[in-house]
Formats: C-alpha cells, sequence, structure tokens
C-alpha cells in the first residue's frame, strides 16, 4: 500500500507560478513507483498532465501545458513535484497525484495509488 498526501495547492493570478508536492508513505518503495499528475475541473472527466518515470530518467507531459510545467521527483524524500508557470484559468482544477510500478501512464485506471488531491485556482 501506499498513501499519497498532495499539497501546495492555492488561488493564484494568471501569469505566475506555483509548485504542487506529492508526498508519499506506507510500506511500497516511492523509488520503485512512477508518478502521474492529473487535474479535474467542475463538470469534467480527470485528465493527464504530467507523468515521471521510476527513475527520473524521462517524463511525459500534456500539450496543454508543455513548456509551462515540469515534473520532477525527490526519492531521498519520497516527494514529486509539479512545477507550473505561466498559470492561465483554464489550469483552475483540482490536481491529483498517482502511482504505478516502473513505467509512466496517461491513463487514470493505470494506476492503483491516488492522493485526495489539491485545489488551484487561477484568477484573472
Amino acid at each position: 500500500q501506499m498513501q499519497l498526501v498532495e499539497s501546495g495547492g492555492t488561488v493564484v493570478q494568471a501569469g505566475n507560478s506555483l509548485t504542487l508536492s506529492c508526498a508519499a508513505s506506507g510500506e511500497e518503495f516511492f523509488s520503485s513507483h512512477a508518478i502521474g499528475w492529473f487535474r479535474q475541473a467542475p463538470g469534467k472527466e480527470r485528465e493527464f498532465v504530467a507523468s515521471i518515470k521510476w527513475s527520473g530518467r524521462s517524463t511525459s507531459v500534456a500539450d496543454s501545458v508543455k513548456g509551462r510545467f515540469t515534473v520532477s521527483r525527490d526519492d531521498a524524500v519520497d516527494t514529486a513535484y509539479l512545477q507550473m508557470s505561466s498559470l492561465i484559468a483554464e489550469d483552475t482544477a483540482r490536481y491529483y497525484c498517482a502511482a504505478r510500478l516502473w513505467d509512466m501512464s496517461t491513463q487514470t485506471d493505470q494506476y492503483p495509488y491516488w492522493g485526495r488531491g489539491t485545489q488551484v485556482t487561477v484568477s484573472e
């Protein structure tokens, strides 16, 4: 089992930056798991944002955030990060991190472990 807790969500002005954290705990080894970031806006389906492989050597980001969002991890503290810059109103959503063994995936049903999310609101 693995527990994930997201933090860092807040209200931020458009154009600004924000970093979200995803802290892991539990019996599973964090370093063996890929981490995915997803978001869900009211009335919309949960969508893929970014992911990072267990080794940290590969990352993937959605086209909608490419060039603005970066995903990283620090296995020494069992934490992954989503660095967001040039935020726009369309980035307003609840952001979730998820974990699965080894390889990245863009699909929500491929991740067995999920956090409860953190709210990001971008004001114009």
